[in-house]
């Protein structure tokens, strides 16, 4: 996401600590951390920025240009996108890396459907490490999408509380939709974790913040403790039990609705609290750079896993995943000052 006038380092905190839930989980503990939390709160945090920014644009201009929107969105997303996924293609192609490419898959990637192709195939016919484009492509599907809907509901004078009222029942729809999949068509766990008509409610519950209490923008409606004291401790714990219930059905079902409710004060407290507990590591600015590289981190790490364990997989797990921490960063940050930097300078010339 481009840098605002609410840009906060308790949200780039956010996304240090979930990409580092993702990269410990693809490293190998993936039966001990939830990776799929970070994506999930990748999801939130998606779509509560996106959501403040068109909100911030609405009271300054009384539109949203969609067409800026899905410009800037363009010069943010698919720069990197492309660059991992054409580098992770060569790669395979020329036999640096020792796997099969399916043409469709990478077309199914190109072209922002990846996630249905794994439902439909697993992640065969990928290059190695570009698994996770499945979530790129749940977001792609959703922001074609939400724009119109905000820019509709707006435009129609809706309140905020008339705006939450639409998306909580389209969060509750989604819900009864897995729940069908789940208890009454016994589908597999691909079908509900990666396809979009499964996940929207993941990046709706952070437009939702964003259009009440958002905590950028608006003052608080409940007391310091009670989100100290209640709120948050409640959060946790919701989480906690989401990660301890092993039901696959209650996983591939309520789960995700949960952890969206959850992450509601858990965001609200970062935000608005950064010197309070945890928060404050949130804050720190070795965290913060890691969550300035996020998206790149995210991209990139796998590629870097599959060789580096291909490579050097006689050192160990251990020396493998420093290994591939260490050239992530590095390029990822390589990519944020050739890439992302200029891209962001241009996405300015598109902002309200």
């Amino acid at each position: 996401m481009p840098k605002a006038r609410f840009h906060i380092p308790s949200l780039d905190g956010l996304r240090a600590l979930s990409f580092g839930v993702v990269f410990v989980a693809h490293v190998g503990l993936g039966n001990i951390v939830p990776g799929g939390f970070g994506v999930t709160v990748f999801f939130f945090l998606s779509g509560f920025l996106i959501t403040t920014l068109m909100r911030q644009e609405w009271q300054k201009t009384e539109t949203v240009s969609l067409k800026n929107f899905y410009i800037r969105r363009a010069l943010r997303i698919l720069p990197p996108f492309y660059l991992v996924l054409a580098t992770a293609t060569l790669l395979t192609a020329t036999g640096v890396f020792h796997a099969r490419l399916d043409p469709r898959a990478l077309f199914a990637q190109l072209f922002h459907y990846a996630n249905y192709w794994v439902v439909r195939h697993g992640s065969k016919g990928f290059a190695p490490g570009t698994g996770v484009y499945w979530s790129l492509a749940v977001e792609e599907h959703f922001y074609l999408l939400f724009p119109l809907l905000y820019l509709f509901l707006r435009r129609l004078r809706a309140t905020p509380a008339q705006q939450v009222s639409v998306l909580l029942a389209l969060c509750a729809l989604i819900l009864i939709w897995r729940c069908v999949l789940v208890f009454g068509f016994h589908s597999v766990e691909d079908r509900t974790y990666v396809a979009s008509d499964t996940r929207f409610d993941s990046i709706l519950f952070g437009c939702i913040l964003a259009i009440h209490g958002n905590p950028v923008l608006d003052p608080s409606d409940k007391d310091e403790a009670l989100w100290k004291r209640v709120l948050f401790p409640l959060a946790v714990l919701g989480l906690l039990a989401t990660f301890l219930i092993r039901d696959q059905r209650f996983r591939e079902s309520i789960r995700y609705s949960l952890q969206g409710i959850a992450l509601i004060p858990v965001f609200v407290c970062a935000v608005r609290y950064p010197s309070w507990g945890f928060m404050k590591l949130l804050n720190y600015r070795p965290v913060a750079f890691v969550g300035v590289l996020s998206y790149s981190l995210y991209l990139i790490h796998q590629v870097v896993f599959f060789g580096v364990t291909q490579e050097l997989g006689r050192f160990g797990l251990a020396a493998c995943s420093i290994t591939t921490l260490l050239i992530t960063l590095l390029l990822a940050w390589l990519v944020q000052i050739l890439i992302e930097k200029p891209c962001a300078r241009l996405r300015k010339r598109f902002s309200a």
